[in-house]
């Protein structure tokens, strides 16, 4: 990667509880252990006392454990080798597909009694156009606006949008996204449950993403969920980017 600073390194991660695979996190060979299974922390919802990790090259060989009180430099790691993290609480968030399963999520649902309490809703709005029309529908509404609403803003993206944007971003880079939120290109191209045009899959750093790598159903690329998120291309800047986290928000992110 270009001007890639001496003092990092591009580590693929595994995790004895999870299936996801958080490739190409960058550290920094001066953290101690200790540092190290602190951010392991905020990716993998491990705690860093339950932690064991170890150390394998990329080309394969025998693991080393790494201790808590060597920097992580002492080990020689090199761009791509796995980092793997034991989890040893048997009463760990991430056991049993908590972290990774949505389908183990209680999801809230409201009663109609509360739905009927709130103001500005599609069941308030249907109700005041009946007592106004008892013949009118949603489908004449929208025949209605269409006639007398504002023409569009340009046309709608077809399949070519954004492909010159596009071009210039690889899967495996490391980018920043318009507003400094940082990551991984993990897709480009075109997704079938997405408007038309080119997208870029990106692997956040940090959960500050929207997703797991899937859009509305079809799966682009994997990573735990609240990592991942769909952007333009234009939005997207690759290049040598330490990881580091802002706050942001773009109608443009799927």
């Amino acid at each position: 990667m270009q001007n890639q600073s001496d003092s990092t390194v591009l580590l693929s991660v595994t995790h004895s509880n999870l299936k996801a695979r958080f490739m190409e996190i960058r550290f920094d060979r001066h953290m101690t252990v200790s540092a190290v299974k602190d951010k392991l922390c905020f990716h993998t919802g491990s705690a860093p006392s339950a932690m064991t990790l170890s150390l394998r090259a990329a080309g394969g060989g025998a693991s080393t454990i790494l201790q808590n009180d060597k920097k992580l430099g002492y080990y020689s790691p090199q761009d791509r080798d796995t980092l793997h993290v034991e989890d040893l609480d048997p009463t760990s968030a991430s056991r049993n597909g908590w972290l990774e399963d949505t389908s183990k999520v209680e999801k809230y649902v409201m009663s109609d009694e509360d739905y009927n309490r709130r103001d500005g809703t599609y069941r308030k709005f249907k109700e005041t156009k009946l007592q106004e029309d008892p013949t009118w529908t949603l489908e004449k509404e929208m025949e209605a606006r269409g006639a007398t609403g504002p023409a569009p803003q340009g046309p709608a993206p077809d399949d070519s949008f954004q492909e010159e944007p596009a071009a210039g971003i690889a899967v495996g880079t490391r980018c920043e996204v318009q507003g400094g939120r940082r990551g991984t290109v993990r897709f480009v191209g075109r997704c079938p449950s997405l408007p038309a045009g080119f997208w870029i899959g990106v692997e956040y750093d940090e959960p500050v993403g929207k997703n797991d790598g899937s859009a509305r159903g079809h799966r682009c690329f994997t990573c735990a969920p609240g990592y991942g998120s769909f952007v333009r291309p234009d939005l997207v800047k690759v290049g040598d980017f330490p990881a580091h986290d802002f706050a942001f928000s773009d109608d443009d992110e799927i």
